[in-house]
């Protein structure tokens, strides 16, 4: 196919480790953000950072997944 793919197993792979990527540096930057400061109530605020938190931890597993299959 390309350069990037003819040395793979799988081409979706790249798409899997940059989607987990992509869900790791949102999250990141979602927690970074200081939502703590913006919310209107601490409790939204709590489900903020709790959701960025279980959305980190999805992109990582996804990207360990993507760079880990067949192995």
């Amino acid at each position: 196919m390309n350069a990037l793919t003819d040395g793979m197993d799988d081409p979706l792979k790249p798409l899997g480790v940059a989607g987990g990527v992509f869900l790791v540096l949102a999250a990141a930057g979602t927690i970074i953000g200081a939502p703590w400061a913006t919310q209107a109530t601490m409790g939204g605020a709590v489900v903020q950072v709790a959701g960025s938190v279980v959305m980190a931890v999805l992109g990582a597993v996804l990207a360990y997944v993507s760079w880990n299959s067949g192995e």
